[in-house]
């Protein structure tokens, strides 16, 4: 009966890989119900509560879809174990972000639906909750035997979809400044590149999981500066051109999503380097065919 608890693996032993996930998804709910206490919202209290949980649930869906690659690239096979955890806690955290939008209109049911129906960002945003809802309400052992391992990852794919559709979401409600929105689907790409790889059958090997890094980094810049060009009108020179004011004042506070999109595969790519294992060393032959050990 206690295989349920969120700290306990499969066997129903004590994770503290689990535990500490567990206790990391909490902690942006119980800051935010903290500030909600502490009167620390602003003036507009429940719209900064919208805010932050529909945010939060787009941080988390891209940490859930970094499971896989990370796995992967840093062989740390445990951290599938956390997956479907990370994956309810977005969608937690997405029907939370609906919830007080419901309660920041006073529950007008009429308001809220005419609302997600004429404005365009709503409507992607509310599309994106529905197929969280699909791939939550899917994401047990026993529906995955009811649908069939193909069918079920079919609809499981859809996430990437999903992800899109959050991200557009965010970006759009985000309007003059697009910094987070930037961050974000910069991360997301780099994701998709990773996922590229393996498709590809590309090794990830460290040099190639650098060039990945600095490729999203640099795309990261272009779309950021495209965004701002096309909605602001300034010169997209000048605002690439902000990407090399980290190097011009040497202050970390310069730093562009871009940036930090690059840092993150390059982190990636350093950790990815120091857990490879050692190659192991070659048998020579001995002259009668049987197979000798080389090395000390």
């Amino acid at each position: 009966m206690d295989g349920w608890l969120p700290w306990l693996d499969r066997q129903g032993r004590f994770s503290a890989l689990r535990a500490l996930a567990f206790a990391l998804v909490l902690v942006p709910a119980l800051i935010l119900a903290y500030e909600a206490w502490a009167g620390q919202l602003g003036s507009k209290p429940w719209t900064r509560a919208v805010h932050d949980t529909g945010t939060w649930a787009i941080r988390l869906l891209l940490v859930t879809l970094a499971v896989s690659p990370l796995r992967r690239i840093l062989d740390w096979g445990k951290l599938l174990g956390i997956r479907r955890m990370l994956g309810l806690s977005v969608l937690a955290y997405a029907a939370g972000h609906l919830t007080l939008y419901c309660i920041d209109l006073a529950f007008d049911w009429g308001l809220i639906i005419s609302e997600i129906v004429k404005r365009f960002y709503l409507t992607i945003g509310f599309t994106a909750l529905v197929g969280l809802t699909a791939l939550g309400v899917t994401s047990t052992d026993g529906m995955i035997r009811r649908m069939g391992a193909k069918s079920w990852q079919r609809l499981h794919n859809l996430v990437y979809l999903i992800t899109g559709l959050g991200l557009l979401h965010f970006a759009l409600q985000s309007k003059i400044d697009v910094t987070q929105p930037a961050l974000l689907n910069g991360l997301f790409a780099l994701l998709l590149l990773y996922r590229g790889l393996n498709r590809w059958k590309i090794a990830m090997t460290t040099p190639v999981l650098i060039a990945a890094a600095l490729l999203t980094g640099l795309a990261t810049a272009l779309c950021e500066t495209a965004w701002y060009a096309l909605t602001s009108g300034v010169s997209a020179w000048d605002v690439f051109q902000a990407n090399a004011d980290v190097l011009v004042y040497q202050d970390l506070g310069f730093l562009r999503p871009g940036h930090w999109v690059a840092l993150v595969g390059l982190g990636v790519a350093a950790v990815h380097a120091w857990r490879a294992p050692a190659a192991k060393p070659r048998r020579a032959r001995r002259s009668d065919g049987v197979p000798a050990r080389t090395g000390a």
